[in-house]
């Protein structure tokens, strides 16, 4: 048995829990998420409606989806109370980023500006030219979209410029002229 999916899921305050055979509804202050489950899983509201229980067989494939339903369910209860958020950091001479409407659009250095659309149910914003904030109630989407973001123009190795996550350290290697 999975050690992760064995743990019951506790329901925050705000946050309402319905099952209807295997779709699993997440409603809270920040959105709503639905997710459908794999039949091997079976998923129960307790009575109280404050804990979600998951439950496998014990074969192969069951025990496969086990723990990772559990996550999936309990990333969807805490983002849809408290939210997700990656903070992305541009870092090069002109290199800037900015929100215009429904798309971000970033100089990176290329001939022409990168525009990106951002999809329905995340917030994008630019505190500054330096900085873009993705915030969202879906995990996958916020992360997914972040690096795609990312990908526009991955931090080099000589000087670091680029686009990274806030806090990523980037390893500067040495150039031609160390030798």
């Amino acid at each position: 048995m999975s050690r992760i999916g064995k743990k019951p899921i506790p329901v925050l305050d705000g946050v309402k829990v319905s099952v209807q055979g295997q779709a699993v509804t997440v409603e809270g202050p920040k959105g709503k998420l639905d997710y459908n489950t794999r039949p091997e899983v079976t998923i129960e509201v307790a009575g109280d409606g404050k804990t979600v229980v998951v439950s496998a067989a014990d074969d192969r494939q069951s025990r496969a989806f086990h723990g990772l339903t559990r996550s999936l369910i309990n990333n969807m209860i805490i983002g849809v109370k408290n939210g997700y958020e990656k903070k992305l950091e541009i870092v090069g001479v002109g290199y800037l980023g900015s929100v215009e409407g429904d798309e971000l659009s970033l100089r990176v250095g290329f001939a022409n500006e990168v525009k990106k659309t951002i999809p329905q149910g995340l917030d994008v914003s630019c505190p500054d030219q330096t900085h873009v904030l993705v915030k969202g109630c879906d995990k996958q989407q916020v992360g997914q979209f972040a690096a795609e973001v990312r990908a526009v123009r991955k931090p080099e190795p000589y000087k670091g410029k680029g686009i990274r996550y806030d806090g990523e350290h980037v390893k500067i290697k040495p150039g031609k002229a160390a030798t």
